[in-house]
Parts: C-alpha cells; structure tokens; sequence
C-alpha cells in the first residue's frame, strides 16, 4: 500500500518521475522516454534494493526543487552532485541516508553532472501508462497526474515500500568505489557506426573522430547537438526509418544531433552511427560547454562492455 512521503514545497525547473522507460509501443509513434543517465538511476534503485527499473525521480539542474518529508523514510542519491542540503547540511550523492519527518531536501545547482537520481523504498508510485510511469512531456503521458509534466509545487509523492524499511538498515549504504565516475575534462563517447557512414566523405569521417565537439545550449530530453567542424553527408536525405537510443543524426548544417530518450520514432536525415548506451548515459551527464570526443567501437565490443556492466547487478 502507497504511503505519504514527501510534499513538494517548490518546484524546480525539470523533476520528473522516470522509471526503465516504456518499450513496444514506437510502431504508435510513441518514444521510450525513461532515466537518461540509466547506469545512475539503476544505482540509485540498487541501493535501497529495489527492483532496478523502480520508479524514482529525475532531477535537471536542481533550480532549488525543495522536497519536505512527511514521514520518516530512506531515500538514496545518485548522479550529479546538484549542492544538495538536507536541512542546511550539505548531502553528497551515491549513498542511501535517511529523511527524518519534518526535515527539507533541496537541490540547489550543478556542481558536477546535470541530473540526479532519488530512489525510494518500493520506488514512486504513480499511474502506470502503456506499461509504464516514465513522464514524456511531448506525448503528455506519465507522472503523477498522466501528463507528462514536471513536479509542481503541492504535488505529495508516495513510495511502495513499507514504512519498516526506515528503522532497517538499507540494502547498501554506499556504492562501490568502481561505480563512481568522475567528469573528466573530454568526455569520450563511444560509438556504433551505422551502413550510412559509407555515403560520408573521407575527410568528414576523419574530422567526427579527430576533434573535439562542445555541447550544445540546445539540448534537451530529446536531442544533444554538437558543434564543431561541418560533416557532409552525399545523401541530402532519406527516407524517414526508425530511430534508435544514441542516433547520430548530421542534418544539412552538418552539426551532430545525438537522439536521446524523448526522441522522434523515426527521422530522415542520414545517420553516421550511434553512441552506446553507455556513452548516452555520460552525455545525459554533460552540461552545455561540455567538450566531448566520439570514439568508433565495434558492435562486439559495445555489446561487450554493456555485459560486463550489466554484471555489476547480478
């Protein structure tokens, strides 16, 4: 049975309940949405032992998003470090703590990353739409109240664990050392290319791979453009096909856009490859002026990679 827990008492610029993202449903032109950092958000999920596609909150940039607890209950905090306090103490990610009732949690800034993670006993409740909660603001579906939209000041969330969890000790009160990543001045960002990197120039084809690229201001849930040196494509355009995690699309300006959790279905400028979905979950990370750096990799090697990581919670 859900249970009160916190009451929004001021709304951030972008809170919004994610939860593993909403899949077999694109053939209706509906996207995947869910945790953009995913390797955070499952974390967050493995601390408190939940089941890792729990419910939890996603929270950009913090914008002083002020949670009060109604209830004595055992949050955990993961992804970037957004200076938050609870009750006027400084409170660092990746660990599990305990909100006592009456106490206030507020995300403040980004110090490190853009978005955090909080997990709850259970995970959020809310409505379940197309099989899942995850808000998608563009298909007004998802959340608390169906609509895809952020948290507003008023709004009471609830968990689906049980009070007891809050005098137990938690699943893990940490992550492990080799779980926590820092952000290093160039973000590599590992990429699939695709069968349409062949209708690229040489000389573009060198310049993806062999300079840096800034994050862009435009960027959001749905795409992250690059800027740098142009890359020409021979096709002017294709015919619109579907559109996967990390899609690399070059539209006639040549700046990169990488498609991301909110994306389009499907989209017809042509494709140089795609990013992991690990180099999705870093890009999810990058503020704007972020300098990254694409890295070719093998399909065996990617799926390689997300093997290994996947054992990290089995």
């Amino acid at each position: 049975m859900s249970q009160p827990m916190l009451t929004v008492k001021q709304a951030g610029p972008l809170a919004l309940i994610q939860d593993a993202g909403r899949f077999g449903v694109g053939h209706l032109g509906i996207t995947q949405g869910g945790a953009a950092d995913w390797i955070a958000f499952r974390w967050a999920n493995w601390l408190l032992g939940n089941p890792l596609h729990s419910a939890a909150l996603e929270i950009v940039m913090g914008g002083n998003l002020t949670l009060v607890a109604n209830r004595d209950v055992r949050l955990a905090l993961t992804g970037a470090d957004l200076a938050t306090t609870l009750d006027g103490q400084p409170l660092a990610p990746n660990a599990s703590f305990l909100m006592q009732a009456g106490q206030t949690l507020v995300f403040r800034q980004p110090k490190q990353g853009l978005r955090a993670y909080l997990a709850f006993p259970g995970g959020l409740d809310a409505p379940a739409v197309l099989g899942s909660r995850a808000c998608t603001a563009r298909e007004q579906i998802g959340g608390l109240h169906e609509d895809g939209q952020p948290l507003k000041a008023g709004d009471t969330l609830t968990w689906k664990g049980i009070s007891a969890s809050v005098r137990t000790l938690p699943a893990h009160a940490e992550l492990p050392t080799a779980a926590i990543s820092s952000t290093p001045q160039t973000v590599r960002l590992d990429m699939v290319l695709g069968s349409q990197a062949a209708h690229f120039a040489g000389r573009s084809l060198f310049d993806a791979f062999n300079q840096p690229w800034t994050v862009d201001q435009r960027a959001d849930r749905m795409g992250i453009r690059l800027t740098g040196k142009a890359l020409n494509s021979r096709l002017g355009g294709i015919v619109s096909e579907g559109i996967p995690l990390g899609a690399v699309q070059i539209p006639p300006d040549g700046q990169p856009i990488i498609l991301m959790n909110d994306r389009q279905t499907i989209g017809g400028y042509p494709r140089l490859g795609a990013l992991t979905p690990m180099a999705c979950a870093r890009l999810a990370q990058c503020l704007p002026g972020t300098e990254v750096r694409l890295q070719p990799i093998s399909a065996t090697q990617a799926q390689a990679a997300y093997r290994r990581l996947l054992d990290a919670w089995s």
